[in-house]
């Protein structure tokens, strides 16, 4: 097949684009190169035997030179940032959505799938339960709450500390603007595809983790945060109390994902949670971290927290497992391969204190007020 990718020269779709190419298909990667994801410009990365274009997905006319005789859509590229640019997430990730829609159906384009980058910030502070029984999809916490340093979510019924439950796809309460927008793009996707038959599929991505994950934006997670920090000589920042649940998955465990979708007519018009099928708190993450650097550290929350920030979130793949599916490399893993990465880069000393210095900046970063 001749597949697009957006995003291709990225994260995701940079590994996406060598799967696809080692199975035979040809591919062209549609990419903006936007700072700071890619302050170099092009990546070395990007495999020679993809045909690239520079464009943008808000523009019909990079659309139109993009979808030229092409068969199958990964449509990875997306807005993600700490910034106040609301409408931004909305324009990239759900505008440049719907416009792909657009120009297949007004041109009569025969696209046989499109895959969409999804994402489990749809969840918001994901599902939870109470000791008295009751389920919820909670809001954010309350700042009030967070300023007193209390920081696990209350049920919305009674008041009391809930325990976070596996979150699966027909629940969603996105909470931040790039959560709201990437809910936004999926059901574009979704109820579109249906209704002009062209066979889609949501990816809600968990925190995808390894090789090539930019480390110059201040969006990106833990795995960034923490290798930077011990590959520098810092001790790594643990923001509320470090008991937070998250769910990492490998990228080669996403981009197995991807492959299967596009493959598999029973994914079609639907949604799937892309995670790591185990839970781990941020400390146990950051103790993964510093065995792989060969480090004792004991990380220690330091009085901060993020606004905005989940408390706990972690995805149920009980649906991409029925396709055959499996998360198949361990957190371990996805930190050697990133470190294995980083070392091949300098002057990486300031990233740190640049993300940190812009997310106080922007009153992301907060201290706790006992």
């Amino acid at each position: 097949m001749k597949i697009l990718v957006t995003g291709g020269a990225g994260f995701i779709g940079s590994h996406t684009v060598d799967r696809l190419l080692s199975r035979g298909h040809s591919v062209r990667i549609l990419d903006s190169l936007e700072k700071p994801v890619h302050e170099l410009g092009k990546p070395a990365w990007l495999n020679p035997q993809a045909e690239f274009l520079l464009g943008d997905v808000t523009r019909r006319e990079d659309w139109l030179r993009a979808l030229s005789g092409i068969d199958a859509v990964y449509h990875l590229a997306a807005y993600q940032d700490y910034l106040p640019d609301f409408s931004k997430f909305f324009r990239v990730n759900a505008m440049g959505t719907a416009l792909l829609y657009e120009v297949v159906v007004e041109e009569r384009l025969p696209v046989r799938k499109v895959v969409v980058a999804s994402s489990q910030a749809v969840y918001g502070e994901g599902r939870h339960r109470c000791p008295e029984g009751h389920e919820s999809w909670p809001d954010m916490r309350p700042e009030e709450q967070l300023r007193a340093g209390r920081f696990e979510v209350r049920c919305p019924a009674c008041g009391r500390e809930t325990r976070w439950q596996p979150s699966d796809v027909p629940g969603a309460n996105p909470q931040n603007p790039y959560g709201l927008s990437k809910h936004a793009q999926e059901q574009i996707a979704l109820q579109l595809g249906r209704r002009y038959g062209i066979p889609s599929v949501a990816m809600r991505y968990s925190i995808v983790q390894g090789p090539r994950q930019s480390f110059t934006n201040a969006y990106s997670g833990a795995c960034r945060v923490f290798c930077l920090s011990l590959h520098v000589g810092r001790e790594p920042p643990i923001y509320e109390d470090g008991q937070q649940v998250r769910d990492f998955v490998n990228i080669h465990d996403a981009v197995d994902a991807n492959l299967l979708v596009l493959e598999d007519p029973r994914a079609d018009h639907r949604a799937f949670n892309v995670g790591g099928g185990r839970a781990l708190t941020v400390l146990e993450f950051a103790g993964i971290v510093a065995r792989v650097f060969g480090r004792e550290i004991a990380p220690r929350p330091g009085g901060r927290y993020r606004f905005g920030d989940t408390r706990h979130i972690f995805s149920d793949v009980s649906e991409l497992r029925k396709l055959g599916w499996e998360p198949r490399r361990s957190a371990e893993e996805s930190v050697r391969e990133y470190v294995a990465w980083l070392r091949e880069y300098r002057d990486v000393e300031d990233i740190l204190s640049r993300a940190e210095a812009q997310m106080k900046a922007l009153g992301v970063l907060r201290e706790v007020v006992a």
